[in-house]
């Protein structure tokens, strides 16, 4: 018979999966002879049982008996005893703290015959009657599901006619009339009378806990913090203390540290004459921990005692529940806190500095999601506000700016001098310098893997995503939501964070963390308070412990020099992508058109000569940012259609010239040109290595700008150090005759330029079949660099741009993803792919580099999964470098994000 049920004294902190979090740490209280009411606990396992087969295990009744009876012997009473009787508390305690789980059940074992023996034992009617109307209104709430709303018109109804502000001022007299009211209420809700039975009160409660695991909320929650769907809960069974017995009882909640600030100290509220969930539920104000201490001195010392002592335990911040019982003080839970991220990098540092824990331990604590958060700007939580929309908050930070609906208007009013915020329906990559030029940026469809999404959160601006009430008419320059417009010019504020949108401008207030990385620890320190201070000596700390321990490098994503230097000073040690195409958008764009669509060798030639200055131009900035340090930079590789003229458009200009019989010649020929090369899926057609072996000359021609700007930086005693990275490759005959013609090239250029030049070239793996023979590949390639943006499309074959709108929203709420693969990698299938990859290439190369540059280079638990597949670097966006870095360093000591869950549980399909 396995065993379902443990007495508080029989378990430890350890065993959170077996007991839950709060069974654990009761256990563990009691365990450290702390004054908690004795009580059991139900496993997850019984939970597991009920789950799969949607009943109670056989013996779990009989276990609880024994567990009640000893219960029972201990405390020297018997559950709904009509002398003097034993009541108990029921609460869920899952592993995880879960939002959405059933609430707690207070007072089983009262009814109409253990409220006279509980008048007796205690001498306070009032006391009796408030406890037992109480229950009713819990249990028939948590219980038997009936609605809160139709308990609480009872109680205002009862305080209206006794002219009453709050429960307190209800007696005993109106409290058992409440009582038989609430009765009414269970029984119309419900179609059954309260329960008399005790042991039926228990026993419903448990298995309602056990239901409530299921809750939508419940299961919403689990999904998106990836939390396993068959750990189940266990419950948690706690002789109930009475907070509610007159001026010398209460309850409260305490922090042995503020969890907002980190500061040292005890940080709570406490309640008076109060109940149960009194504290948190704000019916009433309470009081701080300094007016407890005057209230009941002798209480608040030994609280303050416990404290110090469970921080010692835990080494940690510790949240805990206490309650007072006619001066008498019991612990009701513990557990390490939740903290806001400012909180979690002081803590870590202080109790380093109290030699409670090792700066490993320090490392272990923070995470690359709470220093991006202090990264962002917010605005003033003070400031006065007038709503506009909200949609889903895809890319955190605070925005001011005039509303713009197109990209030549951003960059124009930027240009002046004005910030903006650009309005679309949606973006694409012909936004990305309007994007760039914004200072958030606002859509009306897509969500947090949209390309807004994706490329905002790259590049540190803040977006709002899918804000449905929004509606956009770009031809008048304005939008609506809920009845409210804005004109092109007005004045919009977007906060990333929250999702929310207001009309005007809020104040806005900066990150100095983003000081302290862009100039330096005593440049933030000069401008910064004391608490700020702080603040970034502690990010300081960490961040630096991360550099020393970590074993992959982390590099950037960039494109232009500006970028590159950006990244240098947040710490990049090197370019892990450098995307050239971005090189030919708005003006120059043509460049590259007059390539591909040249009707002659000739025309060709004439092209790609004027291609080559601006490229060697850009290439001479990249290096002089990066000197000293390696710089990827990928070949040629869009989708063909970004850069040839819009077909829709040519058609019509070209019938409508028809119609009027003046036909333009070029734009016919252009026509046929655009209509020859048109692709039905771009994305899966001639981009990346097929555009530079079938348009002649055109990876040539970037091969060659590379070497000329290299070898003019080592002329003038630099040390550039690029590396040619080749797009979209899926067989080794394609990246040999790319490198063969890159071989000669170098060759030429080295000779005429007398320099010598060394460039590796390497490939991004990005396509399943380049993955699996990547043994073969690895024959040409220097190094590998993993495009995982592309690499899960074309794994799960389906388009980012496309399928967000069109069922991610479905598949996320089904649980067929529990994140997004574009945000976290998929471990199970495309890190499969990156592991085989690696292995295989590394068996052909010994010593091959690898490193992936996809937008997963800069989230934290992809890093994770980077580390232990052992590549050499990661590469993201020069926002994210110093979240990949602490996260590189928080690898190393084996340890993911709290809460997170093995492989399968990321993608579940």
């Amino acid at each position: 018979m396995d065993k379902l049920v443990y007495h508080f004294s029989e378990g430890n902190k350890d065993q959170k999966d077996l007991l839950g979090g709060k069974g654990a740490n009761l256990a563990e209280m009691t365990r450290l002879d702390l004054p908690v009411p004795p009580g059991f606990t139900v496993t997850t396992q019984a939970c597991r049982h009920y789950l799969e087969h949607d009943r109670l295990p056989d013996h779990l009744k009989v276990q609880v008996t024994m567990a009640l009876r000893r219960l029972e012997d201990e405390v020297g009473r018997r559950l709904g005893d009509s002398v003097d009787p034993l009541l108990v508390s029921v609460r869920s305690g899952a592993k995880y703290s879960m939002p959405g789980m059933m609430e707690t059940v207070l007072n089983v074992g009262l009814n109409d015959f253990s409220v006279q023996g509980l008048i007796e034992a205690s001498g306070d009617e009032r006391f009796v009657w408030d406890s037992y109307r109480r229950l009713i209104q819990m249990f028939g709430r948590t219980v038997l599901g009936i609605e809160g709303d139709d308990f609480a018109r009872v109680l205002d109804a009862a305080k209206a006619t006794k002219g009453a502000v709050d429960d307190l001022e209800l007696d005993a007299s109106d409290l058992r009339r409440l009582v038989e009211d609430f009765k009414a209420v269970v029984e119309a809700g419900s179609g059954r009378a309260f329960p008399q039975d005790p042991r039926e009160q228990l026993d419903l409660a448990i298995q309602a806990v056990f239901e409530s695991w299921n809750t939508d909320r419940a299961r919403i929650y689990r999904r998106r913090e990836r939390i396993p769907e068959d750990a189940g809960t266990a419950v948690n069974v706690c002789t109930m203390v009475f907070g509610n017995l007159g001026e010398t009882s209460g309850t409260g909640v305490c922090f042995t540290r503020d969890p907002s600030t980190g500061k040292p100290g005890g940080y709570g509220d406490y309640l008076v004459n109060a109940q149960g969930e009194d504290v948190v539920s704000g019916i009433r104000n309470t009081l701080s921990l300094e007016d407890f201490a005057e209230v009941d001195p002798a209480s608040h010392e030994s609280l303050r005692k416990i404290m110090r002592r469970l921080e010692t335990h835990y080494r940690d911040l510790c949240d805990i529940e206490f309650t007072v019982e006619r001066g008498k003080l019991w612990m009701l839970q513990t557990r390490v806190g939740k903290r806001t991220a400012a909180a979690a990098f002081r803590i870590a540092t202080q109790l380093v500095d109290e030699q409670l824990i090792t700066m490993d331990e320090a490392l272990e604590r923070v995470g690359g999601a709470q220093l991006a958060q202090l990264m962002f700007p917010q605005f003033d939580p003070d400031s006065e506000r007038t709503p506009f929309t909200r949609g889903m908050p895809a890319s955190p930070g605070a925005a001011v700016g005039k509303v713009v609906f197109d990209s030549a208007t951003a960059l124009a009013w930027t240009a002046a001098g004005e910030p903006v915020v650009l309005l679309r329906k949606e973006t694409n990559p012909e936004d990305l310098e309007g994007m760039i030029a914004a200072t958030g940026i606002l859509t009306c469809r897509g969500g947090k893997t949209s390309h807004a999404a994706v490329v905002a959160r790259g590049m540190g601006k803040t977006a709002v995503c899918g804000a449905e009430s929004l509606h956009i008419d770009e031809e008048q320059a304005l939008a609506h939501a809920d009845g409210v417009e804005v004109r092109q010019g007005d004045l919009l504020s977007i906060d990333g964070s929250t999702g929310e949108v207001f009309i005007g401008r809020l104040p806005v207030v900066a990150s100095p963390v983003v000081t302290y990385l862009e100039e330096g620890l005593e440049p933030a320190l000069e401008v910064a308070d004391e608490g700020t201070a702080d603040l970034i000596r502690a990010v300081d700390r960490l961040l630096t412990h991360a550099d020393s321990v970590r074993t992959m490098e982390v590099r950037a994503n960039a494109d232009t020099g500006k970028d590159a230097l950006r990244a240098r000073r947040m710490g990049a040690q090197g370019i892990g992508l450098c995307r050239t195409e971005h090189m030919f958008l708005g003006e120059r764009r043509v460049l590259i058109e007059r390539v591909i669509l040249a009707a002659s060798s000739a025309e060709r030639a004439e092209a790609l000569a004027a291609l080559l200055p601006p490229q060697r131009e850009d290439f001479d900035e990249l290096l002089t940012a990066m000197d000293g340090l390696p710089t990827t930079i990928r070949l040629l590789d869009p989708p063909l259609h970004e850069f040839l003229p819009d077909r829709s458009e040519l058609m019509v200009k070209v019938a409508r010239a028809e119609e009027q019989g003046v036909v333009d010649d070029e734009d016919v020929r252009l026509l046929a040109a655009v209509n020859r090369l048109h692709e039905s899926n771009p994305m899966l057609g001639l981009r990346g290595v097929r555009l530079g072996l079938t348009v002649p000359g055109l990876f040539a021609g970037q091969i060659r700008a590379v070497a000329e700007a290299a070898a003019r930086r080592i002329r003038g005693g630099h040390d550039p150090r690029p590396e040619i990275m080749v797009p979209l490759v899926g067989s080794l005959m394609e990246l040999h005759l790319v490198r063969e013609e890159a071989a000669r090239i170098l060759a030429e250029v080295a000779e005429a330029e007398g320099v010598a030049l060394d460039i590796p070239i390497g490939t991004m793996i990005e396509l399943p079949r380049a993955a699996l023979t990547a043994f073969r590949i690895a024959e040409e390639a220097d190094f590998f660099s993993f495009g995982t943006n592309d690499l899960t499309q074309t794994t799960w074959g389906f388009s980012r741009d496309d399928v967000e709108a069109a069922f991610f929203a479905a598949y996320l709420e089904k649980g067929v993803f529990t994140v997004s693969p574009f945000e976290t990698l998929d471990e199970a299938g495309v890190g499969r792919l990156v592991d085989v990859a690696t292995q295989e290439g590394r068996r052909t190369r010994p010593g091959l580099k690898a490193g992936v540059c996809g937008e997963h280079g800069g989230d934290p638990e992809s890093i994770h999964f980077f580390h232990r597949v052992g590549l050499d670097y990661v590469s993201c966006s020069p926002f994210r470098v110093p979240v990949a870095r602490l996260e590189a360093g928080r690898a190393v000591l084996g340890r993911r994000e709290e809460d997170t869950s093995d492989d399968d549980d990321i993608l579940r399909a």
